[in-house]
């Protein structure tokens, strides 16, 4: 084939992926990643034969309904969020096709995409805790309760990464932010850290990129108690350092080995899930410290903008729909101030309700 064809409208659809994927250099790592894996594993394989020229909306409902049936290269059914994820790989780089006016259409418009459910956190309540003993039963995120909490934090207080359970769990700091946070980053007299690049896996290795979206660039304020979690964490640092010699790593990250060197995202969640198992507690996931900060942020009524601006979400929608779950005490205490208001109006009409 000649060169003219592979790279314009003669070429096929896995040559122009190819082509495509090689020209997004400013790509974060882990979305190259994610574009990679989908042309890999399930485009090329699929589609990649197909003349850009020839490809049609049926070539990419027929992938959609493959992939929404079969199971994955790691034998389990693909979720609904992957198959729309994969999908906006395609649509992307077709635009990418369209704009360089190789193809007239975008044939990945309009497409029947599946509807996933994002899951929404739930309590660790003690009747969903119970049925956790007792069968093993246990939601797809969970979040813990403020005493359970409580529990954990205090059953991990000598552990060297206290205060990165501590961040997570109360400023909701996600894994890559709490492995990329360095010391210049944190202004203990201000009272304030930044966000300002993250550490994440991207083709095997661990790399150092921006956060997650412009709004993930963001200050966090710090509490006292805070403050002083990370104070003290910076002792047990220099202790350590002294304790190392000659074998410390200066990294001047927050977090590190005993030697100094900078973490693994992973080694974070392999950490804390041992932690977990250890404190007999219900599960959650690293993650789900997150979705509890915010649950308990909004159970001390702070403003759903302020939570919002706290995990670095670029909409409030997200914020609310995803990651806040309503406490127990918290909706039995919103469903006494409603009764509280109708019985008051009652009252006042010297109309009193009740059966």
């Amino acid at each position: 084939m000649a060169a003219a064809d592979r790279d314009g409208a003669g070429c096929t659809l896995g040559q122009w992926l190819a082509r495509w994927l090689a020209t997004k250099d400013a790509l974060r790592p882990s979305t190259r990643q994610g574009y990679a894996t989908h042309i890999r594993l399930y485009l090329i394989p699929h589609l990649g034969r197909i003349r850009l020229l020839k490809l049609t909306s049926r070539d990419v409902n027929g992938l959609l309904v493959a992939l929404a049936s079969r199971p994955s290269p790691t034998g389990r059914r693909l979720a609904p969020a992957t198959v729309v994820r994969i999908h906006a790989t395609l649509r992307t780089a077709l635009n990418a096709a369209v704009r360089a006016r190789l193809i007239p259409i975008n044939p990945a418009h309009g497409a029947e995409l599946p509807q996933p459910r994002r899951p929404h956190p739930v309590i660790w309540t003690a009747g969903r805790t119970a049925r956790w003993q007792q069968a093993g039963e246990r939601p797809a995120v969970a979040v813990w309760t403020e005493q359970q909490l409580a529990a954990f934090l205090a059953s991990v207080v000598q552990d060297r990464l206290y205060a990165a359970w501590w961040l997570a769990a109360l400023r909701g700091l996600r894994r890559g932010e709490l492995a990329g946070l360095r010391w210049t980053d944190v202004d203990l007299n201000a009272a304030e850290l930044t966000v300002a690049q993250q550490r994440v896996h991207a083709d095997g290795q661990v790399v150092i990129g921006p956060p997650k979206s412009a709004a993930s660039c963001r200050a966090v304020a710090l509490d006292a108690e805070t403050v002083r979690v990370l104070s003290r964490h910076r002792k047990r640092q220099e202790q350590l350092r002294a304790t190392a010699g000659a074998r410390w790593r200066d990294s001047e990250y927050v977090f590190t080995t005993a030697d100094g060197a900078p973490l693994r995202p992973d080694y974070l969640t392999g950490r804390f899930r041992r932690l977990v198992a250890a404190s007999g507690l219900p599960p959650v996931r690293l993650h789900d410290l997150r979705h509890g900060a915010a649950t308990l942020a909004l159970a001390a009524h702070t403003d759903l903008k302020v939570v919002q601006a706290m995990l670095g979400h670029a909409s409030i929608v997200l914020t609310a729909d995803t990651y806040v779950s309503v406490l127990p005490e918290v909706a039995h205490q919103a469903a006494r101030e409603t009764a509280r208001l109708v019985l008051k109006a009652a009252s006042a009409l010297r109309r009193p309700l009740g059966g």
